[in-house]
């Protein structure tokens, strides 16, 4: 048996654990410093000892700041994206959209911090020569690509709708990013953010209903 194999058999934390554990514990204190002092402020020796762990650990863990940016956008745009696929699963056109808003406001009901940090971010990427500029594309290309597949495969949507796809789906995505802003603004004002929410829901029925026009 191998070295790691007697510390699994006596109970210890493998090296692959280790890691998940400590990764864990630096997202989560790298979304508290960046949704409470802003990405300029959060330093990777504050992210490793806020963590519990050496000053230096997050720095021989992620590199740079923009490499702990990424890893951040990554794992709750992936927790999202999970979430969202779930609420989703068995439902396209508008009952799809529907319940993507719906779990959208929960999300920042449910997980505020999470979702600051990782708009917050999202904002930072438009700065020139950002790295994390792609990471944003691909995750909102995804979100896109999601809305545009509810349009088109939904049967009762009428063709000169889903020949609008790509634009209705644009639209809602566009929405949605002007709805958090909104949100990181105003945070307490969870009754206007749903409102908003639920005026992007009524103003999607119409573009499905007019044949994408409006």
């Amino acid at each position: 048996m191998d070295p790691q194999g007697k510390q699994n058999a006596n109970g210890r934390l493998t090296q692959a654990e280790r890691t998940e554990i400590s990764d864990n514990r630096m997202l989560e204190a790298a979304v508290e410093l960046i949704s409470t002092v802003g990405p300029a402020a959060t330093s990777l020796k504050e992210v490793g000892m806020k963590a519990g762990y050496s000053r230096g650990l997050a720095g021989q863990r992620f590199g740079s700041k923009d490499n702990l940016f990424a890893f951040v956008l990554r794992q709750v745009g992936e927790v999202w994206l999970g979430q969202l696929k779930r609420s989703t699963s068995r439902e396209y056109g508008l009952a799809a959209i529907n319940a993507a808003l719906e779990e959208h406001y929960q999300f920042c009901v449910d997980a505020p911090t999470q979702v600051r940090a990782f708009y917050t971010l999202w904002f930072e990427s438009v700065n020139a020569g950002s790295e994390l500029a792609a990471i944003i594309g691909h995750i909102h290309e995804r979100r896109r690509q999601d809305v545009v597949h509810w349009i088109t495969a939904d049967e009762g949507v009428p063709p000169s709708v889903k020949a609008k796809a790509d634009e209705i789906a644009g639209q809602f995505c566009a929405s949605v990013i002007g709805i958090v802003y909104y949100w990181l603004a105003n945070p307490q004002d969870l009754q206007e953010t749903s409102r908003l929410h639920d005026n992007l829901k009524k103003t999607m029925t119409l573009l499905l209903a007019a044949g994408g026009e409006g």
